[in-house]
C-alpha cells in the first residue's frame, strides 16, 4: 500500500486511481479515503486521478499524539500532492471536515498548483456560535459529542451520530443499517486521541480569513437538512465569502451526501470539473 512519510514523521496512506488530471479528495470526520470510493471510481473512469488519503489518527495511517490542528493538517495534504508527483492542474475536493484543510492549504500553502476547489457539506467557514457568528452550532452541541465519543463511543457512532449524519429515523431510511455499522467500524479504527483532537480543530476552527485565498472556481455543495453542519453556518457563508464560488443546495438532503446523494454528487463534481 502506498505511504507518504510527513514532515514530522507521520505515515498517511493514500490510494491513487486512474490516470489525468488529478483530483484529491479529502474525507470527512471520522471517516476514511474509503468513503469517498464511489466518486473516486467514477473519476477514475471519467480520465481523471483521484486520490484519496487517510487523514493522520485515521483508518490506515499513524496515529500520532500531536498534529491535529488545521496547519498541520494542511501541511499533510501538501505532503500527499508531493508524494504523489501532482503539482499543477489539481483540484482539491473536501468533504465536512475535510473542506477545512482544503481552505487552510489554500491560504498557508497558497493554492500551490490548485486550479479549482470543491466544498462538500463542509465545516467552512465556521462552525461554532459566537456572538459575531450567531447561525454557529452551539458549544453544547459539540460537548455532547465528545461526551459520546469519550463514554462509548461505538453505542454513539451507531446509534446516534450516524443516523443524523444519514437523515435515518423510524420513518426515513436513506441508508441500510448495514452501511451505518459499515461506517462504526471505520470511525472505531481511529484512536480516540485523533477523534477527539478532530473535533476540537473542526468544531473550534475559524476559516473565515482563510475564504479570500480561493481565487479558484469553488463548487459549493450542502444539504439543506444537514443537522450536522447546518447550510446557513457553513454552506450558504462559504458562499456568500467566497467570491469564486457556486452553491448548490440538495433540498432536503442531510449531511452524509456522499452516500445519499452519491450519484447526484458524482454528477455535479465531473460536470464542474469538465467546465
Amino acid at each position: 500500500m502506498p505511504y507518504v512519510t510527513t514532515n514530522d514523521g507521520v505515515a498517511l496512506y493514500y490510494k491513487s486511481w486512474g490516470a489525468g488530471r488529478p483530483v484529491i479528495l479529502i474525507h470527512g470526520w471520522p471517516l476514511d479515503a474509503d468513503s469517498w470510493d464511489a466518486q473516486a471510481m467514477a473519476l477514475a473512469t471519467a480520465g481523471f486521478r483521484a486520490i484519496a488519503y487517510d487523514r493522520r489518527g485515521f483508518g490506515r495511517s499513524d496515529q500520532p499524539w500531536d498534529g491535529y490542528g488545521y496547519d498541520s493538517l494542511a501541511d499533510d495534504l501538501a505532503a500527499v500532492m508531493a508524494h504523489a508527483g501532482v503539482e499543477s492542474d489539481i483540484t482539491l475536493v473536501g468533504f465536512s471536515m475535510g473542506g477545512g484543510e482544503v481552505a487552510r492549504y489554500m491560504s498557508r500553502h497558497q493554492g500551490r498548483g490548485v486550479v479549482k476547489a470543491a466544498l462538500i457539506s463542509s465545516v467552512v467557514p465556521y462552525m461554532l456560535k459566537t456572538d459575531d457568528n450567531p447561525k454557529g452550532v452551539p458549544q453544547e452541541n459539540f460537548d455532547e459529542i465528545m461526551k459520546g465519543v469519550r463514554s462509548d463511543r461505538a453505542h454513539f457512532f451507531q446509534q446516534t451520530f450516524f443516523p443524523q449524519f444519514f437523515g435515518a429515523g423510524l420513518i426515513s431510511r436513506p441508508v441500510s443499517d448495514e452501511l451505518l455499522a459499515m461506517c462504526t467500524g471505520i470511525a472505531l479504527l481511529a484512536g480516540l486521541k485523533p477523534t477527539l483532537a478532530c473535533a476540537e480543530s473542526f468544531s473550534q476552527t475559524d476559516f473565515r480569513n482563510d475564504l479570500n485565498a480561493f481565487d479558484v472556481p469553488t463548487l459549493i455543495i450542502h444539504g439543506t437538512a444537514d443537522k450536522i453542519v447546518p447550510i446557513d453556518a457553513a454552506g450558504r457563508a462559504a458562499a456568500n465569502g467566497i467570491t469564486s464560488s457556486r452553491l448548490i443546495e440538495y433540498d432536503d438532503e442531510p449531511h452524509g451526501l456522499l452516500a445519499t446523494a452519491s450519484n447526484r454528487l458524482t454528477k455535479d463534481l465531473l460536470a464542474f470539473l469538465a467546465t
